[in-house]
């Protein structure tokens, strides 16, 4: 149940309204209920997965909060990330680690290769939903009051909006937001209004920005050898968009879907391509998971308390390990490294080159270096399999390409479509980054132009969803991590 079909809008309408007018003491047990049918109408098996992670860190957190020696308090703590990162790999990484080896003992020219291989389904949002639990069981580790309610807890692990792609959200920023819900008046107009405008945002970039992208994007990656240099690096350029748009898109439609229903998510993006650095990027992209990582798995490695060496180590496996989170294949250990290196070659130099008063090109002249590398790096995390990734390289190479010949995959009309969506998404990216809320400033308005404008916007996503023949909408990219 994808957050742009008919199927999800009508499950929607019915949650909402049922949360909004069902006695205030039951609205937990509506939301989990709902939660389970959101992620059973992708695989009902897969939800089992689901129950088992969550009552194996829900015992896990309970028995952390009443075990007072320290010791068995680690073994505890082991324990639950074992199971829980245990089935992660099982459904995620086995075969992948079985190739792998299997690949070094070829490599090697002797060994019996390894046979086993297990033909699993992988579970819908099982990245994000393990993280976000395993998370919670280790912020109660480290002093975080638990949480007693079994229901509240599996409807927090378990959020639909955020099920599939994130945002990884912390126990202590939804759980009290949940527990609010038993007592508060859920009709409020203005985020309900907010809500409903982050949703068409959201529709917006996935409908005409990122499934049109698309179109261009897997045409060429899917027929490379019919292509040369010029359409090969246009459409890396436009894969970091379609990225973009999809993955914020998808984030947007949560975070208004939740505003609605009376919580609030955490933010997951903030412009990251006006970003100047490479930290700065990090800062900006994917927030969520950066965070994650730095709490979690950077800090207990040591992060930067154990000296210089040991931090830009400690910063080398975080990254490396990010790249291994987005999928089992070495593109996506390749892509991690690049941006780890880069990283580290940030921190080295960046105290050696201290500006004052930097001005616009200097600012200009950083965020196209920016991009340039974050862009190369998308085109290892775009290609499936590390032989792709060179024979394209290697296309490149061979000749310059005609540019036009591209230019077919779209018709005129959504092709004009496409370069309108992308001018208003840098007029809407630089306003913001200017500091200027958009949704502020609507507000503003007259009341005839504000409807007026809320009712362009609907009637465009109503429009575009129907023009946009089904067989041509995409699946939202990061629900296969």
């Amino acid at each position: 149940m994808s957050f742009d079909s008919v199927h999800f809008f009508v499950f929607f309408l019915i949650a909402v309204l049922i949360l909004f007018f069902m006695h205030k003491k039951t609205r937990m047990v509506w939301l989990l209920a709902c939660n389970y049918y959101f992620y059973m109408c992708w695989n009902a098996k897969s939800a089992l997965l689901l129950a088992f992670i969550t009552l194996c860190t829900y015992m896990a957190g309970r028995l952390l909060e009443n075990i007072k020696e320290e010791k068995m308090k680690k073994w505890t703590i082991a324990g639950c990330c074992s199971v829980s990162f245990f089935v992660l790999f099982v459904f995620k990484y086995f075969n992948f680690f079985v190739d792998s080896i299997n690949g070094l003992l070829n490599m090697a020219g002797g060994g019996r290769p390894i046979g086993l291989r297990l033909n699993l389904l992988l579970p819908i949002g099982i990245s994000y939903y393990t993280f976000q639990a395993v998370g919670y069981v280790i912020d109660v580790y480290r002093g975080e009051k638990a949480e007693h309610n079994l229901i509240k807890y599996a409807a927090f692990v378990s959020f639909f909006p955020q099920l599939g792609s994130g945002p990884i959200e912390r126990g202590r920023n939804i759980l009290c937001q949940l527990e609010e819900l038993k007592t508060r008046n859920l009709w409020d107009y203005d985020r309900i209004k907010n809500g409903i405008l982050l949703m068409l945002w959201g529709l917006f970039q996935k409908i005409v920005i990122a499934d049109r992208l698309a179109l261009y994007v897997d045409t060429v990656y899917g027929n490379y050898q019919n292509y040369g240099l010029l359409v090969i690096a246009t459409a890396l350029v436009l894969y970091a968009f379609q990225l973009y748009c999809d993955f914020d898109g998808y984030t947007n439609i949560a975070c208004g879907v939740a505003q609605i229903m009376g919580i609030t998510l955490m933010r997951n993006f903030k412009r990251p391509y006006f970003a100047t650095n490479i930290r700065d990027f990090w800062s900006r992209w994917h927030i969520s998971l950066t965070s994650w990582f730095k709490d979690y798995l950077y800090i207990p490695l040591g992060g930067n308390r154990k000296g210089k060496l040991r931090k830009q180590l400690n910063v080398l496996i975080v990254f490396c390990v990010s790249g291994l989170w987005h999928g089992a294949s070495w593109n996506f250990v390749i892509w991690g490294a690049l941006h780890g290196l880069m990283q580290v070659l940030y921190n080295l130099l960046s105290p050696l080159k201290k500006e004052k008063n930097i001005s616009f090109s200097t600012n200009l002249r950083n965020g196209i270096i920016t991009f340039a590398f974050v862009d190369f790096a998308w085109f290892f995390f775009r290609t499936s399999s590390l032989q792709e990734a060179f024979g394209i390289l290697g296309q490149m190479t061979k000749e310059v390409g005609d540019f036009t010949s591209i230019l077919e995959v779209l018709g005129d009309g959504d092709r004009n479509l496409l370069v309108a969506g992308l001018l208003i998404l840098f007029i809407v990216d630089f306003v913001h980054e200017k500091g200027i809320s958009i949704i502020n400033w609507v507000k503003k308005q007259e009341t005839w132009f504000r409807y007026l404008l809320y009712i362009g916007i609907i009637s465009s996503c109503i429009y575009l969803g129907v023009h946009w023949e089904i067989d041509e909408a995409r699946q939202f990219i990061y629900f296969q991590f």
